[in-house]
């Protein structure tokens, strides 16, 4: 009885330790502090878009005007 005892000690401290991998982890998306300046030049990229064609719409109506 007293060697039975340490022998199933064993048996379930092997058991415990197999070699199964961790199950994974989520990856929660991290905010950097890139994130907000990348978001600002984007917006600062449309804006320019949006300037950009509304002086070519405006210069082709200018020049429609001088012909």
């Amino acid at each position: 009885m007293k060697t039975l005892l340490p022998i199933l000690l064993c048996v379930l401290a092997l058991g415990a330790c197999s070699n199964k991998p961790p199950e994974p982890k989520a990856k929660a998306d991290v905010a950097t502090p890139f994130d907000a300046l990348k978001a600002d030049e984007q917006r600062a990229k449309d804006v320019q878009k949006v300037v950009d064609k509304q002086a070519d719409d405006q210069r082709k109506q200018i020049e429609a005007q001088t012909q």
